[in-house]
């Protein structure tokens, strides 16, 4: 039975980077945090063991006079994040659904601890503007990254460490079967301390290397999940290795920080699909584009999985 001092406060859990549920990556969405305090946070992330939960409150004052329509706090079973990518186009998807009603008819705009943070809607779903990313020395003991993803120096294309809120290492790979056939050393690298992105670019967006085929087919049948359909075409393959020791499904932070860097090195143009999650038996679509001043925006689909009250 919930404590007579919770109060019953609307929930969902939102599935983003698809239009099929549960093929994405969860996110579950407190909708009125009023009256919560940083450890209640804490203490239900840890609960929902999700990779983010967030909660959301009214905008401040300051940043309502700048056009925020709510504020969120970004929390996962550890601690709290300034940014994250697909926890913020999920709170923004649960936030409308709920109700929500932006100042602005064509845009969101989110307060979190990183800033204001612009949000579109289309029907191609959600796409928010991804934070100012800079690059940071590479770490030093980047050796022992490649020895716990299982690579080697020779199949690294390109590296850089950037920060669009999350710092991420990011790793351009030599094939997208190289990619795909991964098994790393989660709990090394959780011990070592570093976000880990990889990506590998497609040579033709109409041909699925071999192991990616085999990948996929394994996951559906052991997972039940369908395979991608064969009509679907990416132009990059990433996956994202997180420091608590778990691999994450779909990731839009590291999506932002993989297109800028991989934009500007010109790896590769904008507009472009990425694709990530089949190691894991989801199927995420992340759309990337800049718009005509260069502002970079990271998108998809968003769907309701679960909807109800909690008591907090």
């Amino acid at each position: 039975m919930p404590s007579t001092a919770a109060f019953a406060r609307p929930f969902m859990t939102v599935d983003v980077f698809t239009a099929v549920p549960y093929q994405g990556n969860p996110v579950s969405v407190v909708l009125d945090a009023t009256g919560l305090d940083t450890a209640q946070m804490q203490a239900f992330a840890r609960w929902t063991n999700l990779s983010e939960t967030t909660f959301v409150l009214p905008p401040s004052e300051a940043a309502r006079a700048q056009g925020a329509d709510y504020q969120v706090r970004i929390f996962t079973p550890v601690g709290e994040m300034p940014f994250a990518g697909h926890p913020t186009l999920g709170t923004c998807h649960a936030w409308l659904a709920h109700g929500g009603q932006p100042q602005a008819a064509d845009r969101v705009v989110q307060e979190c601890a990183k800033g204001l943070i612009t949000i579109e809607r289309s029907s191609n779903g959600l796409a928010f503007a991804n934070p100012t990313t800079r690059a940071l020395p590479l770490p030093a003991q980047l050796h022992k990254i490649y020895e716990a993803i299982g690579i080697h120096t020779e199949q690294v294309v390109d590296a850089a460490y950037l920060d669009n809120g999350p710092h991420w290492l990011c790793l351009l790979l030599d094939s997208t079967d190289t990619v795909l056939s991964l098994e790393p050393d989660l709990a090394r690298i959780k011990a070592l301390g570093h976000k880990v992105g990889v990506a590998a670019l497609y040579d033709d967006a109409d041909a699925t290397p071999l192991i990616g085929r085999a990948c996929r087919e394994a996951e559906a049948f052991s997972t039940g999940l369908r395979a991608r359909s064969a009509s679907a075409q990416a132009q990059l393959e990433v996956r994202a290795f997180s420091t608590t020791g778990m691999e994450d499904p779909v990731t839009g932070s590291l999506n932002g920080c993989l297109a800028q860097w991989l934009i500007e090195q010109g790896h590769l143009n904008a507009p472009y699909i990425a694709n990530q999650g089949a190691c894991v038996g989801r199927d995420g679509w992340i759309s990337l584009r800049q718009d005509a001043a260069q502002q970079l925006w990271v998108g998809g689909h968003v769907v309701l999985c679960v909807q109800g009250e909690v008591f907090l």
